[in-house]
């Protein structure tokens, strides 16, 4: 059955802001050509936008005569502001952006452990408020958080997990309390993967495995373009695997013994010094990105650690190839990206030999942002579902 002609123009409206979003400002005639729309279908969306306050005159195209069709049209993108945060076990970082992404004001702040959950939730909320206000006046619209730990598929909300702090599942609440936003929390490697696949090293892959390398380990999994969760919110919980080469095997509250013990940033850092290579921090995220760096410039017996370090990885990336056949897998987090190419290199060699499936390894390009941009990627894509959908 046809559309209607109301669900048509709601369509095209549609069509029209997304290809303004991702391609704008654009002339009525490069929009035209872009949605194969009629000349006057276009002039009718296009005053149908404006008149919503979704879309308004931002200059002149310089390459066609003057008149409608030179004028540039563009996204109102300071209707609403968005929020990201990148929420740690000992932080949260914060980043406020417009509607097309523009990043407005960022903020950080640590929070120690010895800090009561209270005035921790506290802390974090009014950094989000101080952050908000200086990006500007204009409303808070959808705000995305990257957090470590289980997401509930059903509620989508963060599940308590051993060894997480109680401030984490609180923060989401009071969020959402306080704020005249719509507040989402994602699985921080999930986030990663996505801002991977939208802006980083991923952009040419719709199915793939991230590696989360930090100061612990995770895995994101993209089948099709599409994040897999698994039934229970768990898939990608990879420091609980299994692997030779550890004391014991890991238990159901705990993942000591799995393949955290070889690769999470302590035992990194631990490897570092047996090879000569100081590390600071106490195995934190740093200590173990500036081991791999110091090797990778020749400090202390780097090849070996090198060598250990790529050993290591191919174990929980030749599991995940033999399961998925993802075709691509990324080392990301603050090592992956400190390890660059010269470490997927030798992940990826030792992977060619482990398994009969062909894997591309490579480093993601993001690092320690990539959760943050994710996101802040989550909070955009809620508030263009929910603006920039005209009514039918």
């Amino acid at each position: 059955m046809p559309a209607s002609p109301s669900t048509a123009r709601a369509i095209n409206d549609r069509l029209a802001l997304r290809l303004l979003q991702q391609d704008g400002p654009l002339t009525a005639t490069q929009l035209k050509t872009l949605t194969g729309l009629s000349r006057p279908t276009v002039a009718d969306l296009v005053e149908r936008l404006q008149g919503a306050g979704l879309v308004r005159v931002v200059g002149e195209s310089g390459a066609e005569r003057r008149g409608p069709n030179a004028r540039l049209y563009g996204i109102v993108s300071d209707r609403a502001h968005l929020a990201g945060l990148d929420v740690r076990t000992d932080s949260v970082a914060v980043v406020v952006a417009d509607l097309l992404g523009a990043t407005l004001a960022e903020a950080t702040l640590p929070i120690g452990s010895e800090t009561a959950t209270d005035d921790a939730v506290e802390q974090a909320v009014a950094l989000l408020e101080r952050t908000a206000h200086r990006a500007g006046t204009a409303p808070l619209h959808s705000v995305g958080i990257g957090a470590p730990g289980l997401i509930d598929p059903v509620t989508g909300e963060l599940r308590d997990t051993t060894g997480l702090p109680l401030w984490h599942r609180r923060l989401v609440r009071a969020l959402q309390q306080r704020l005249p936003a719509t507040v989402h929390v994602e699985n921080e490697t999930n986030l990663a993967a996505v801002a991977e696949n939208r802006a980083g090293a991923a952009r040419d892959h719709d199915t793939f495995v991230l590696l989360w390398l930090g100061h612990g380990v995770g895995a994101a999994v993209m089948l099709d373009g599409k994040l897999r969760r698994g039934a229970s919110g768990g898939a990608g919980e990879i420091g609980f695997l299994p692997v030779p080469g550890t004391i014991g095997t890991p238990s159901a509250l705990n993942c000591d013994g799995g393949f955290h013990s070889l690769v999470g940033s302590v035992a990194l850092c631990e490897l570092a010094a047996a090879h000569g290579i100081v590390t600071p921090d106490g195995g934190r995220e740093p200590g173990a990105a500036v081991a791999v760096r110091a090797a990778l410039a020749g400090e202390g017996d780097s090849a070996a650690f090198l060598d250990t370090l790529a050993d290591r990885l191919a174990l929980g990336a030749a599991a995940v190839a033999s399961v998925l056949d993802p075709g691509c897998v990324l080392l990301s987090g603050e090592v992956g990206h400190a390890g660059g190419d010269a470490l997927a290199a030798r992940v990826e060699e030792r992977l060619a030999v482990m398994s009969p499936l062909r894997t591309e390894v490579r480093a993601g390009l993001l690092g320690g942002t990539a959760v943050l941009r994710g996101a802040l990627l989550a909070a955009r894509e809620a508030a263009q579902e929910a603006l920039f959908t005209p009514a039918v």
